[in-house]
Protein backbone atom coordinates (compact mmCIF):
# COMPACT_ATOMS: atom_id res chain seq x y z
CA UNK A 1 0.00 0.00 0.00
CA UNK A 2 2.44 2.61 -1.32
CA UNK A 3 0.11 5.57 -0.75
CA UNK A 4 0.14 4.83 2.97
CA UNK A 5 3.57 3.30 3.40
CA UNK A 6 5.41 6.08 1.58
CA UNK A 7 3.38 8.94 3.06
CA UNK A 8 5.18 11.32 5.43
CA UNK A 9 7.24 9.30 7.95
CA UNK A 10 5.02 6.19 7.99
CA UNK A 11 7.88 4.02 6.71
CA UNK A 12 10.03 5.15 9.65
CA UNK A 13 7.18 4.69 12.18
CA UNK A 14 6.38 1.16 11.00
CA UNK A 15 10.05 0.21 11.13
CA UNK A 16 10.31 1.52 14.69
CA UNK A 17 7.19 -0.41 15.76
CA UNK A 18 8.53 -3.55 14.11
CA UNK A 19 11.73 -3.30 16.15
CA UNK A 20 9.73 -2.86 19.38
CA UNK A 21 7.53 -5.87 18.65
CA UNK A 22 10.59 -8.02 18.21
CA UNK A 23 12.23 -6.85 21.44
CA UNK A 24 9.32 -6.18 23.84
CA UNK A 25 6.79 -8.93 23.12
CA UNK A 26 7.13 -10.54 26.57
CA UNK A 27 6.85 -7.33 28.56
CA UNK A 28 3.96 -6.09 26.40
CA UNK A 29 2.11 -9.36 27.06
CA UNK A 30 2.50 -8.89 30.82
CA UNK A 31 1.33 -5.27 30.54
CA UNK A 32 -1.69 -6.41 28.53
CA UNK A 33 -2.59 -8.91 31.27
CA UNK A 34 -2.21 -6.24 33.97
CA UNK A 35 -4.50 -3.87 32.06
CA UNK A 36 -6.97 -6.73 31.59
CA UNK A 37 -6.98 -7.29 35.35
CA UNK A 38 -7.47 -3.56 35.96
CA UNK A 39 -10.47 -3.30 33.64
CA UNK A 40 -12.11 -6.56 34.78
CA UNK A 41 -11.59 -6.05 38.51
CA UNK A 42 -12.69 -2.41 38.55
CA UNK A 43 -15.76 -2.96 36.35
CA UNK A 44 -16.93 -6.09 38.17
CA UNK A 45 -16.40 -4.71 41.67
CA UNK A 46 -18.13 -1.41 40.90
CA UNK A 47 -21.04 -3.33 39.35
CA UNK A 48 -21.19 -5.49 42.49
CA UNK A 49 -21.25 -2.40 44.70
CA UNK A 50 -23.95 -0.71 42.61
CA UNK A 51 -26.11 -3.85 42.67
CA UNK A 52 -25.67 -4.33 46.41
CA UNK A 53 -26.57 -0.71 47.17
CA UNK A 54 -29.65 -0.76 44.94
CA UNK A 55 -30.92 -4.16 46.07
CA UNK A 56 -30.24 -3.38 49.72
CA UNK A 57 -32.82 -0.60 49.58
CA UNK A 58 -35.32 -2.80 47.71
CA UNK A 59 -34.89 -5.86 49.94
CA UNK A 60 -35.07 -4.17 53.37
CA UNK A 61 -38.49 -2.46 53.30
CA UNK A 62 -39.24 -2.94 57.04
CA UNK A 63 -37.28 -2.78 60.28
CA UNK A 64 -37.74 -6.37 61.43
CA UNK A 65 -38.24 -9.95 60.21
CA UNK A 66 -38.72 -12.80 62.70
CA UNK A 67 -39.37 -16.44 61.86
CA UNK A 68 -39.53 -19.79 63.62
CA UNK A 69 -40.20 -23.41 62.73
CA UNK A 70 -43.82 -24.46 63.22
CA UNK A 71 -45.14 -27.71 64.65
CA UNK A 72 -41.83 -29.12 65.86
CA UNK A 73 -41.84 -32.87 66.29
CA UNK A 74 -39.40 -34.90 68.31
CA UNK A 75 -37.40 -35.45 65.14
CA UNK A 76 -37.37 -32.88 62.35
CA UNK A 77 -35.22 -31.67 59.49
CA UNK A 78 -33.52 -28.26 59.52
CA UNK A 79 -31.08 -27.07 56.85
CA UNK A 80 -30.95 -30.61 55.50
CA UNK A 81 -29.89 -32.07 58.87
CA UNK A 82 -32.08 -34.22 61.07
CA UNK A 83 -32.43 -32.74 64.55
CA UNK A 84 -33.91 -34.17 67.73
CA UNK A 85 -36.01 -31.99 70.03
CA UNK A 86 -36.44 -32.94 73.68
CA UNK A 87 -37.36 -29.45 74.92
CA UNK A 88 -41.09 -29.61 75.61
CA UNK A 89 -41.35 -25.81 75.97
CA UNK A 90 -39.92 -25.32 72.49
CA UNK A 91 -42.19 -27.97 70.99
CA UNK A 92 -45.22 -26.41 72.64
CA UNK A 93 -44.21 -22.90 71.55
CA UNK A 94 -43.85 -24.05 67.92
CA UNK A 95 -47.64 -24.46 67.80
CA UNK A 96 -48.22 -20.76 68.45
CA UNK A 97 -47.64 -17.64 66.31
CA UNK A 98 -44.57 -15.46 66.81
CA UNK A 99 -46.59 -12.59 68.25
CA UNK A 100 -47.78 -14.86 71.04
CA UNK A 101 -44.20 -16.01 71.66
CA UNK A 102 -43.03 -12.41 72.01
CA UNK A 103 -45.79 -11.57 74.47
CA UNK A 104 -45.19 -14.74 76.51
CA UNK A 105 -41.50 -13.84 76.81
CA UNK A 106 -42.09 -10.34 78.14
CA UNK A 107 -41.91 -8.09 75.07
CA UNK A 108 -43.93 -4.87 75.21
CA UNK A 109 -45.61 -5.00 71.79
CA UNK A 110 -45.93 -1.21 71.78
CA UNK A 111 -42.34 -1.02 70.53
CA UNK A 112 -43.60 -2.40 67.18
CA UNK A 113 -46.09 -1.20 64.59
CA UNK A 114 -47.37 -2.37 61.18
CA UNK A 115 -47.20 -5.97 62.40
CA UNK A 116 -47.98 -8.62 59.78
CA UNK A 117 -47.62 -12.34 60.49
CA UNK A 118 -48.13 -15.12 57.96
CA UNK A 119 -47.75 -18.89 57.76
CA UNK A 120 -45.53 -20.73 55.29
CA UNK A 121 -46.37 -24.31 54.30
CA UNK A 122 -44.56 -27.18 52.60
CA UNK A 123 -45.84 -30.34 50.93
CA UNK A 124 -43.61 -33.42 51.04
CA UNK A 125 -45.05 -34.40 47.65
CA UNK A 126 -43.95 -31.12 46.06
CA UNK A 127 -40.16 -30.78 45.99
CA UNK A 128 -37.93 -29.04 43.45
CA UNK A 129 -37.66 -32.37 41.66
CA UNK A 130 -41.45 -32.62 41.45
CA UNK A 131 -41.66 -29.05 40.17
CA UNK A 132 -39.30 -29.71 37.23
CA UNK A 133 -41.23 -32.87 36.30
CA UNK A 134 -40.24 -34.18 32.86
CA UNK A 135 -37.43 -31.60 32.66
CA UNK A 136 -35.74 -32.90 35.83
CA UNK A 137 -33.05 -35.01 34.11
CA UNK A 138 -32.11 -32.15 31.81
CA UNK A 139 -31.90 -29.68 34.70
CA UNK A 140 -29.94 -32.09 36.92
CA UNK A 141 -27.41 -32.75 34.17
CA UNK A 142 -26.75 -29.03 33.90
CA UNK A 143 -26.88 -28.30 37.67
CA UNK A 144 -26.05 -31.55 39.51
CA UNK A 145 -25.34 -29.81 42.82
CA UNK A 146 -28.82 -28.42 43.54
CA UNK A 147 -30.77 -29.82 46.50
CA UNK A 148 -33.65 -31.24 44.48
CA UNK A 149 -35.20 -32.83 47.56
CA UNK A 150 -35.97 -29.36 48.99
CA UNK A 151 -39.70 -28.91 49.57
CA UNK A 152 -41.30 -25.91 47.85
CA UNK A 153 -42.47 -23.07 50.10
CA UNK A 154 -46.22 -22.47 49.78
CA UNK A 155 -48.05 -19.31 50.87
CA UNK A 156 -51.73 -18.41 50.66
CA UNK A 157 -52.41 -15.48 48.35
CA UNK A 158 -54.14 -13.37 51.01
CA UNK A 159 -51.21 -13.82 53.41
CA UNK A 160 -48.73 -12.85 50.74
CA UNK A 161 -50.71 -9.77 49.74
CA UNK A 162 -50.74 -8.58 53.36
CA UNK A 163 -46.96 -8.86 53.42
CA UNK A 164 -46.60 -7.31 49.95
CA UNK A 165 -48.72 -4.33 50.98
CA UNK A 166 -46.47 -3.74 53.98
CA UNK A 167 -43.35 -4.07 51.78
CA UNK A 168 -44.76 -1.83 49.04
CA UNK A 169 -44.30 -4.45 46.29
CA UNK A 170 -46.64 -6.06 43.76
CA UNK A 171 -49.78 -7.79 45.00
CA UNK A 172 -51.42 -10.59 42.98
CA UNK A 173 -54.80 -12.24 42.38
CA UNK A 174 -55.58 -15.90 41.69
CA UNK A 175 -58.47 -17.95 40.41
CA UNK A 176 -59.41 -21.06 42.36
CA UNK A 177 -57.44 -23.37 40.04
CA UNK A 178 -54.29 -21.26 39.60
CA UNK A 179 -50.93 -20.77 41.27
CA UNK A 180 -48.07 -18.28 40.88
CA UNK A 181 -44.33 -18.87 41.29
CA UNK A 182 -42.36 -16.02 42.85
CA UNK A 183 -38.61 -16.13 42.20
CA UNK A 184 -35.99 -13.41 41.81
CA UNK A 185 -32.72 -15.37 42.03
CA UNK A 186 -31.46 -15.15 38.43
CA UNK A 187 -30.16 -18.69 37.83
CA UNK A 188 -33.15 -20.32 39.56
CA UNK A 189 -35.57 -18.05 37.69
CA UNK A 190 -34.05 -19.16 34.40
CA UNK A 191 -34.57 -22.84 35.29
CA UNK A 192 -38.14 -22.36 36.46
CA UNK A 193 -39.08 -20.26 33.44
CA UNK A 194 -38.10 -23.09 31.10
CA UNK A 195 -40.75 -25.23 32.79
CA UNK A 196 -43.41 -22.53 33.12
CA UNK A 197 -42.98 -21.42 29.51
CA UNK A 198 -44.87 -24.56 28.43
CA UNK A 199 -48.07 -22.75 29.44
CA UNK A 200 -50.65 -23.69 32.11
CA UNK A 201 -48.01 -25.91 33.68
CA UNK A 202 -49.85 -28.24 36.15
CA UNK A 203 -48.78 -28.86 39.73
CA UNK A 204 -50.40 -31.02 42.39
CA UNK A 205 -50.49 -29.08 45.66
CA UNK A 206 -52.00 -30.61 48.80
CA UNK A 207 -53.65 -33.28 46.66
CA UNK A 208 -55.30 -30.86 44.24
CA UNK A 209 -54.15 -29.95 40.73
CA UNK A 210 -53.49 -26.29 39.85
CA UNK A 211 -52.22 -24.59 36.70
CA UNK A 212 -49.74 -21.74 36.43
CA UNK A 213 -51.32 -18.32 35.94
CA UNK A 214 -48.20 -16.95 34.21
CA UNK A 215 -45.70 -18.44 31.77
CA UNK A 216 -42.79 -17.17 33.84
CA UNK A 217 -41.81 -16.41 37.43
CA UNK A 218 -43.06 -13.22 39.01
CA UNK A 219 -41.08 -10.94 41.27
CA UNK A 220 -41.70 -10.98 44.99
CA UNK A 221 -40.32 -12.07 48.37
CA UNK A 222 -41.42 -12.54 51.97
CA UNK A 223 -38.15 -12.29 53.94
CA UNK A 224 -35.63 -9.46 53.93
CA UNK A 225 -32.15 -9.97 52.51
CA UNK A 226 -29.19 -7.98 51.24
CA UNK A 227 -30.00 -8.96 47.63
CA UNK A 228 -32.40 -10.98 45.48
CA UNK A 229 -32.05 -14.51 46.87
CA UNK A 230 -35.61 -15.86 46.69
CA UNK A 231 -35.26 -19.24 44.96
CA UNK A 232 -38.98 -19.93 44.85
CA UNK A 233 -42.31 -19.36 46.61
CA UNK A 234 -45.59 -20.81 45.32
CA UNK A 235 -48.70 -18.71 45.89
CA UNK A 236 -51.96 -20.65 46.08
CA UNK A 237 -55.62 -19.66 46.50
CA UNK A 238 -56.94 -19.36 50.05
CA UNK A 239 -59.15 -22.37 49.32
CA UNK A 240 -56.11 -24.65 48.84
CA UNK A 241 -56.53 -27.55 51.33
CA UNK A 242 -53.31 -26.90 53.26
CA UNK A 243 -53.30 -28.74 56.58
CA UNK A 244 -51.87 -27.93 59.98
CA UNK A 245 -49.25 -30.65 59.50
CA UNK A 246 -47.98 -28.87 56.39
CA UNK A 247 -47.27 -25.67 58.31
CA UNK A 248 -43.51 -25.17 58.15
CA UNK A 249 -42.83 -21.69 59.45
CA UNK A 250 -44.28 -18.57 61.02
CA UNK A 251 -43.01 -15.27 59.63
CA UNK A 252 -43.52 -11.87 61.25
CA UNK A 253 -42.63 -8.48 59.75
CA UNK A 254 -42.91 -5.14 61.51
CA UNK A 255 -41.53 -1.64 61.89
CA UNK A 256 -40.19 -0.03 65.04
CA UNK A 257 -42.76 2.25 66.64
CA UNK A 258 -40.40 5.26 66.84
CA UNK A 259 -39.41 8.11 64.56
CA UNK A 260 -35.70 8.81 65.01
CA UNK A 261 -32.61 6.71 64.22
CA UNK A 262 -31.41 6.99 67.83
CA UNK A 263 -34.66 5.49 69.13
CA UNK A 264 -34.48 2.72 66.52
CA UNK A 265 -30.98 1.83 67.71
CA UNK A 266 -32.34 1.35 71.24
CA UNK A 267 -35.11 -1.00 70.04
CA UNK A 268 -32.56 -2.79 67.86
CA UNK A 269 -30.78 -4.10 70.96
CA UNK A 270 -33.96 -5.92 72.00
CA UNK A 271 -33.83 -8.15 68.92
CA UNK A 272 -30.14 -8.22 67.97
CA UNK A 273 -28.46 -7.88 71.36
CA UNK A 274 -27.39 -10.62 73.75
CA UNK A 275 -28.84 -12.25 76.85
CA UNK A 276 -27.32 -9.52 79.02
CA UNK A 277 -28.61 -6.50 77.08
CA UNK A 278 -31.98 -7.96 76.00
CA UNK A 279 -34.58 -9.37 78.37
CA UNK A 280 -36.39 -10.93 75.40
CA UNK A 281 -33.35 -12.90 74.24
CA UNK A 282 -32.59 -13.95 77.82
CA UNK A 283 -36.14 -15.27 78.26
CA UNK A 284 -36.02 -17.14 74.93
CA UNK A 285 -32.68 -18.70 75.86
CA UNK A 286 -33.93 -19.72 79.29
CA UNK A 287 -36.92 -21.47 77.71
CA UNK A 288 -34.84 -23.02 74.93
CA UNK A 289 -36.95 -21.32 72.23
CA UNK A 290 -35.30 -20.66 68.84
CA UNK A 291 -36.49 -17.43 67.22
CA UNK A 292 -34.46 -16.34 64.21
CA UNK A 293 -34.63 -13.17 62.18
CA UNK A 294 -33.12 -10.12 60.52
CA UNK A 295 -33.22 -6.42 61.17
CA UNK A 296 -32.84 -3.70 58.56
CA UNK A 297 -30.00 -2.07 60.50
CA UNK A 298 -27.93 -5.26 60.85
CA UNK A 299 -28.42 -6.23 57.19
CA UNK A 300 -27.40 -2.80 55.96
CA UNK A 301 -24.35 -2.64 58.21
CA UNK A 302 -23.19 -6.07 57.02
CA UNK A 303 -23.81 -5.27 53.35
CA UNK A 304 -22.10 -1.88 53.46
CA UNK A 305 -19.09 -3.43 55.19
CA UNK A 306 -18.71 -6.16 52.57
CA UNK A 307 -19.21 -3.72 49.68
CA UNK A 308 -16.60 -1.34 51.11
CA UNK A 309 -14.01 -4.10 51.51
CA UNK A 310 -14.61 -5.45 47.99
CA UNK A 311 -14.43 -2.04 46.35
CA UNK A 312 -11.35 -1.01 48.35
CA UNK A 313 -9.42 -4.16 47.38
CA UNK A 314 -10.55 -3.87 43.75
CA UNK A 315 -9.60 -0.20 43.48
CA UNK A 316 -6.26 -0.81 45.20
CA UNK A 317 -5.33 -3.71 42.90
CA UNK A 318 -6.74 -2.00 39.82
CA UNK A 319 -4.92 1.29 40.40
CA UNK A 320 -1.65 -0.49 41.28
CA UNK A 321 -1.77 -2.57 38.08
CA UNK A 322 -2.75 0.47 36.02
CA UNK A 323 0.01 2.72 37.35
CA UNK A 324 2.58 -0.08 37.06
CA UNK A 325 1.61 -0.74 33.43
CA UNK A 326 1.62 2.95 32.54
CA UNK A 327 4.95 3.58 34.25
CA UNK A 328 6.64 0.64 32.52
CA UNK A 329 5.37 1.75 29.13
CA UNK A 330 6.48 5.33 29.78
CA UNK A 331 9.98 4.34 30.90
CA UNK A 332 10.47 2.00 27.95
CA UNK A 333 9.36 4.68 25.50
CA UNK A 334 11.56 7.35 27.07
CA UNK A 335 14.51 4.97 26.86
CA UNK A 336 13.69 4.30 23.18
CA UNK A 337 13.53 8.04 22.49
CA UNK A 338 16.99 8.54 24.01
CA UNK A 339 18.45 5.65 22.01
CA UNK A 340 16.81 6.86 18.77
CA UNK A 341 17.77 10.51 19.07
CA UNK A 342 20.31 10.13 16.26
CA UNK A 343 17.62 8.73 13.93
CA UNK A 344 15.49 11.83 14.35
CA UNK A 345 18.55 13.95 13.55
CA UNK A 346 18.87 12.03 10.29
CA UNK A 347 15.17 12.68 9.52
CA UNK A 348 15.80 16.40 9.87
CA UNK A 349 18.80 16.17 7.56
CA UNK A 350 16.74 14.50 4.79
CA UNK A 351 14.13 17.25 4.94
CA UNK A 352 11.51 16.32 7.58
CA UNK A 353 10.18 19.33 9.46
CA UNK A 354 9.40 19.37 13.19
CA UNK A 355 5.67 18.86 12.59
CA UNK A 356 6.30 15.60 10.70
CA UNK A 357 8.79 14.41 13.33
CA UNK A 358 6.41 15.17 16.20
CA UNK A 359 3.60 13.42 14.36
CA UNK A 360 5.86 10.39 13.88
CA UNK A 361 6.72 10.39 17.58
CA UNK A 362 3.08 10.75 18.59
CA UNK A 363 2.08 7.82 16.35
CA UNK A 364 4.76 5.56 17.80
CA UNK A 365 3.88 6.31 21.39
CA UNK A 366 0.16 6.09 20.60
CA UNK A 367 0.55 2.62 19.08
CA UNK A 368 2.89 1.56 21.90
CA UNK A 369 0.31 2.57 24.52
CA UNK A 370 -2.78 1.67 22.49
CA UNK A 371 -2.12 -1.92 21.39
CA UNK A 372 -1.96 -3.52 24.89
CA UNK A 373 -4.97 -1.46 25.99
CA UNK A 374 -7.08 -2.53 22.99
CA UNK A 375 -6.15 -6.19 23.50
CA UNK A 376 -6.95 -5.89 27.22
CA UNK A 377 -10.36 -4.38 26.42
CA UNK A 378 -11.16 -7.27 24.04
CA UNK A 379 -10.20 -9.82 26.71
CA UNK A 380 -12.15 -7.89 29.35
CA UNK A 381 -15.40 -8.18 27.40
CA UNK A 382 -15.34 -11.90 28.11
CA UNK A 383 -13.68 -11.61 31.52
CA UNK A 384 -16.36 -9.28 32.88
CA UNK A 385 -19.17 -11.50 31.55
CA UNK A 386 -17.56 -14.49 33.26
CA UNK A 387 -17.18 -12.56 36.53
CA UNK A 388 -20.83 -11.45 36.50
CA UNK A 389 -21.92 -15.05 35.81
CA UNK A 390 -19.83 -16.29 38.76
CA UNK A 391 -21.37 -13.57 40.96
CA UNK A 392 -24.90 -14.43 39.82
CA UNK A 393 -27.35 -13.22 42.44
CA UNK A 394 -24.86 -10.66 43.76
CA UNK A 395 -24.06 -8.49 40.74
CA UNK A 396 -26.48 -7.57 37.96
CA UNK A 397 -25.67 -6.94 34.30
CA UNK A 398 -27.95 -3.91 34.53
CA UNK A 399 -25.37 -2.22 36.76
CA UNK A 400 -22.45 -2.89 34.41
CA UNK A 401 -22.79 0.22 32.24
CA UNK A 402 -22.27 2.78 35.05
CA UNK A 403 -19.33 0.76 36.41
CA UNK A 404 -17.76 0.50 32.94
CA UNK A 405 -18.14 4.26 32.47
CA UNK A 406 -16.44 4.81 35.84
CA UNK A 407 -13.62 2.44 34.86
CA UNK A 408 -13.15 4.23 31.53
CA UNK A 409 -12.85 7.57 33.34
CA UNK A 410 -10.24 6.20 35.78
CA UNK A 411 -8.18 4.53 33.04
CA UNK A 412 -8.53 7.55 30.77
CA UNK A 413 -7.28 9.89 33.47
CA UNK A 414 -4.29 7.82 34.66
CA UNK A 415 -3.29 6.04 31.44
CA UNK A 416 -3.91 9.17 29.37
CA UNK A 417 -1.81 11.29 31.74
CA UNK A 418 1.14 8.90 31.42
CA UNK A 419 0.73 8.85 27.63
CA UNK A 420 0.76 12.66 27.33
CA UNK A 421 3.63 13.02 29.81
CA UNK A 422 5.64 10.44 27.84
CA UNK A 423 4.95 12.20 24.54
CA UNK A 424 5.97 15.65 25.74
CA UNK A 425 9.08 14.37 27.53
CA UNK A 426 10.09 12.30 24.48
CA UNK A 427 9.64 15.38 22.31
CA UNK A 428 12.07 17.26 24.58
CA UNK A 429 14.56 14.40 24.39
CA UNK A 430 14.70 14.30 20.57
CA UNK A 431 14.59 18.08 20.23
CA UNK A 432 17.48 19.45 18.13
CA UNK A 433 20.13 21.07 20.31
Amino acid sequence: MKKIYLKDTNMFVLRQINNKINTTVASMSVICLMLFMTISVLSSSLALRNTMQRELVEMTPVDLNLYKTANLKENYMKYGVEKRITNEKQREDSKHPIKETLINNGLDMNVLKDIVEIEVYTDSNLTWRDFFGDSFNEVKEKFPGLAYGTAEEIVRISDYNKMAKLYGINEYTLNEDEYIVLCDFDSQTELRNKVLSKGNYPLTIAGKEYKSKYNKCQEGFITMSTNHTNTGIILVPDSCPLTEEMKEMYLLSANYNVATDEEKEKIETIFSGNAVSSNLIKSLNDNGIELDGFTKISLREASIGIATIVVFIAIYLGIVFLIASSAILALKQLTESTDNKQRYTILRKIGCDEKMINKSLFSQIGIFFGVPLVLAIIHSIFGIQFAITIMSGLASKDDLLPSIIGTVIVIGAIYGSYFLATYFESKNIIKEE
